[in-house]
């Protein structure tokens, strides 16, 4: 049975009438934001976030401005800690080892680790992994969530009571916090996704315990899965996935989550907590289960997907807002920052390859590259506009994350897997160099008004 048929519905049918009064109330006239110069999203009209702080952590590279303003296009590059992702990459490819905890490793503490001080940070991560003594029954089936980005959520949250020094906010204290939630994320999820098939989706559970002696990959693929198995590379790509989603600014919603939350003082569990909250909204950690379902519409009325001619025509009247969602979008395409290339999305389009070829899934990835050669000149065309659309990770990652046979409803908590690392290390770059609460300014537009008895009021 659905658990949601075994709790009554509160009968809210009156608030649901009075539903369009507040609607009409909460309306603010768009010409306002212009009026008074609001960065409406924290954004200049040119599309720049608006600087609101400062950074060691990492940066997103997109564009380059000349000494009088004008912004140049440049190949995308995504730094952490002044390093190129890229190269971070290469070194674990060089090396046959997992990279994402070598990059939680830099992400945190700010420098690259040798071999030893790697390898101890490995083993602490795995021996970390296991939940508390109670916590999988207590916390996660006895109260399951059908949201499983809900779930992680209300398991980080619940930490604070497993911890037995959890409002100490000194650096020390933080930083062990978060190596804690850092190993225990992927359980956390695994776990979070096998109550909901159980309670949700009426299907077996499978609680595996995870393995100290593997990567953080090796471990969600083991846990997700009834039989444990998995190959080399599927584990590489996930793992993969896991280093190029790791950061990306402090100027993306939930990593300046963190930095508001952080800025009030409160604990790391509260705080990490927010960050989740901010990614698993649809505009922010979603995107690419926006893709999939572009990606099913496109393949269910294109006949032909090698056909240029074919999904050319296919993808104009998506950008007519006359196919799939009608929103006129093509989703996967362009970025606030990236401009010519996103960096993560063709390491991760280059790695596919390789699985897709291996999984008989060729005709599906060539399919991908050609909406991703044609979408910049069919946009061109069709918004009349010179600006450079570039495809990015959301575009390829969701395809990546189908073909590992991982459900759509894991995508956004996998990139929580990975964000935070970057998460903990913005949160302890606010403890260190903040020092001030944010406290934007908001203008009042309502005009004031004779408050009116409630005897005088009319019906």
């Amino acid at each position: 049975m659905n658990l949601v048929n075994l709790y009554k519905k509160t009968d809210l049918s009156f608030i649901e009438k009075l539903s369009h009064i507040a609607e009409k109330n909460d309306k603010i006239d768009p010409e306002l934001y212009s009026k008074y110069g609001v960065k409406r999203g924290l954004r200049e009209e040119d599309g720049k976030g608006v600087l609101v702080g400062l950074t060691r952590v990492g940066s997103v590279l997109g564009y380059e401005v000349s000494e009088d303003g004008v912004k140049k296009p440049i190949p995308g590059k995504l730094i952490y800690r002044g390093y190129d992702v890229e190269e971070l990459i290469k070194d674990s490819a060089d090396n046959s080892q997992f990279g994402f905890e070598q990059t939680a490793y830099l992400l945190l503490f700010g420098e690259l680790p040798d071999k030893d001080q790697l390898e101890e940070f490995k083993i602490k991560l795995g021996e970390l992994r296991q939940l508390p003594p109670g916590f999988t029954e207590d916390m996660i089936m006895k109260a399951p969530s059908s949201d499983i980005m809900n779930k992680l959520a209300r398991g980080v949250l619940a930490s604070y009571s497993y911890d037995s020094n959890p409002e100490d906010v000194s650096a020390a204290n933080v930083l062990r916090q978060c190596v804690e939630l850092l190993s225990r994320f992927s359980t956390l999820v695994a776990y979070a996704y096998q109550a909901k098939r159980r309670y949700y989706d009426g299907k077996s559970m499978y609680i595996h315990n995870p393995k100290p002696e593997l990567s953080t990959a090796e471990n969600f693929l083991r846990l997700i899965r009834r039989d444990k198995e998995y190959d080399r590379l599927e584990a590489e790509l996930l793992d993969l996935a896991l280093i190029l989603h790791a950061e990306h600014g402090g100027g993306n919603n939930s990593t300046f989550s963190i930095h508001v939350v952080s800025s009030t003082d409160t604990d790391t569990y509260s705080a990490v907590a927010a960050a989740v909250g901010s990614l698993k909204g649809r505009r922010h950690g979603g995107a690419n289960i926006k893709v999939m379902h572009m990606m099913d519409d496109i393949k269910a009325n294109v006949k032909d997907w090698s056909s240029e001619k074919e999904v050319e025509a296919y993808l104009r009247k998506i950008l007519r807002k006359e196919a799939f969602d009608r929103t006129g979008l093509i989703y996967g395409q362009g970025h606030a920052v990236y401009t010519i290339s996103d960096p993560r999305a063709i390491l991760l389009r280059d790695k596919a390859k390789e699985l897709a070829e291996s999984k008989g899934f060729s005709d599906e990835f060539a399919l991908y590259c050609l909406i991703e050669k044609l979408v910049p000149k069919v946009f061109a065309e069709e918004k009349g506009s010179d600006k450079q659309i570039c495809t990015n990770v959301d575009f390829f990652s969701g395809f990546v994350y189908s073909m590992l046979n991982i459900p759509r409803e894991l995508f956004t908590p996998l990139f929580a897997i990975s964000r935070i690392a970057g998460w903990s290390a913005h949160r302890l770059e606010e403890i260190v160099s903040g020092g001030r609460i944010y406290r934007p300014a908001f203008k009042q537009v309502e005009e004031l008004k004779e408050y009116i008895p409630l005897n005088k009021r009319k019906e």
